[in-house]
């Protein structure tokens, strides 16, 4: 599982860079997918050449790796904290509870991610469930040379003063519990501060590098 931050494209993604349709895919497809660097920061940036070199796992059993699991399909979050510089935050995939008792979350930022440092540094993050008609804000944080939070309506988390993104589906409020690494990520435990269900009920979803949404 890998969290939202290049992405080698193949089967039908790879037809429709090119200018292509494949057989069965709508010619409109293309609207539903985000931004390259959103896809990017998703999925990582790997050399598999260097990987096949320094780990013996061949190139092509990486991509069928990455093929697999991108259909595992998954809700969007958005990571905020606030940090001495003000908020930060990122687009990130793999998030996942841990422990009821005590409650514990976690999600997956990759070695790269740039803001994963401040977050770290602030002790604290919410973690933002994005509903179904937030995907431009999705697109937004996972964006790299942007002021992030430009016309982002957002207020402090009360257990840790991160930001909680408005219209969102639902706030949660963690401190940083553990921080592990695993492979070119680490896996980040957040203890549940606080938590909060906002007003929406459709999730926004990730499925095979697009979004998509539930039928209503």
């Amino acid at each position: 599982m890998t969290s939202l931050e290049s992405v080698d494209v193949s089967g039908a993604d790879r037809h429709a860079v090119h200018g292509g349709v494949p057989e069965g895919v709508s010619p409109d497809a293309a609207t539903t997918w985000p931004p390259r660097e959103l896809i990017d920061s998703f999925l990582g940036s790997f050399d598999f050449s260097a990987v096949a070199e320094d780990a013996h796992v061949d190139p092509e059993d990486a991509r069928h790796f990455r093929d697999v699991l991108g259909r595992f399909a998954s809700g969007v979050t958005v990571v905020t904290a606030m940090t001495s510089s003000g908020p930060a935050g990122m687009t990130c995939q793999s998030f996942s509870s841990v422990s009821l008792e005590p409650p514990l979350v976690m999600f997956l930022p990759a070695k790269t991610s740039r803001a994963w440092p401040v977050i770290r540094t602030a002790g604290h993050f919410t973690v933002n469930l994005l509903a179904h008609d937030q995907e431009a804000l999705s697109n937004q944080f996972a964006a790299k040379g942007v002021d992030k939070y430009a016309g982002v309506t957002w207020e402090p988390a009360s257990a840790t003063g991160a930001p909680r993104l408005a219209g969102a589906l639902a706030w949660i409020d963690c401190t940083i519990h553990a921080v592990h690494e695993a492979g070119d990520h680490y896996v980040v435990i957040g203890r549940v501060q606080a938590m909060e269900h906002g007003t929406s009920e459709l999730p926004l979803l990730f499925f095979r590098s697009a979004y998509h949404r539930l039928a209503e």
